[in-house]
């Protein structure tokens, strides 16, 4: 084997269906003491479905766990991933993984904050070709997922049938415009863009409407 990740076992994966190493959320729950060692657990309706040993050593992770490809055989793997410090622009250091994937030949190296099991090893989620869900999309979902997110930050209901909650507390007003604005920018995206792929399931004058309206 070329070394961690040679070679992808698919271009489908989605990032949802893998489990993940979050870096940030394993030093906010304490695993980057000096020395530490323990178990990453992972659980679904508070049932532990998997688990891994790791060693902070100060300056990697240590990983120690099994791993079973295609209905094959339990493998033991020890796997070492270099991590690294960097200041915030405001204060403190953030941590990221050193991704130690080789695919055709070359070393990954991508600082990242996620690492996937999307094979044998941990690794980042471009040596393995795995997406988001999101990203397969289309664009008038991402641009309505987008005006939703905001409708709610505000404080309002998800949904363009809901009026646009009022300036927050606290929120300056030229933000608050500013949120507003991008809030009418992706519906009207989102309307555009859907009318766009559906627009040969509608009659003349429905398009015709449309066409006045965006």
């Amino acid at each position: 084997m070329g070394g961690y990740g040679s070679g992808r076992p698919s271009n489908k994966q989605k990032a949802e269906d893998c489990r993940s190493l979050d870096i940030y959320k394993m030093k906010r729950e304490g695993c980057f003491e000096p020395g530490m060692r323990g178990n990453w657990i992972w659980s679904r309706n508070e049932n532990e479905i998997a688990r891994i040993g790791y060693h902070y050593t100060g300056t990697a992770l240590e990983l120690d766990y099994r791993v079973r490809l295609s209905g094959g055989k339990w493998e033991l793997i020890k796997q070492n991933v270099p991590l690294v410090q960097t200041d915030c622009n405001y204060g403190g250091q953030r941590t990221y993984a050193i991704c130690p994937g080789v695919l055709n030949g070359r070393h990954c190296g991508r600082r990242v904050g996620k690492l996937f099991s999307g094979g044998r090893f941990f690794l980042c989620r471009h040596c393995y070709g795995i997406a988001y869900a999101s990203q397969s999309e289309p664009r008038y979902d991402r641009m309505l997922r987008r005006a939703q997110k905001l409708r709610m930050a505000l404080g309002g209901e998800p949904g363009a049938a809901y009026p646009i909650a009022p300036r927050p507390k606290g929120m300056w007003e030229r933000t608050y415009r500013r949120k507003r604005l991008e809030i009418d920018w992706c519906e009207h995206q989102a309307n555009i863009g859907f009318i766009e792929k559906y627009r040969h399931q509608f009659s003349g004058s429905d398009l015709k409407l449309f066409d006045d309206l965006f």
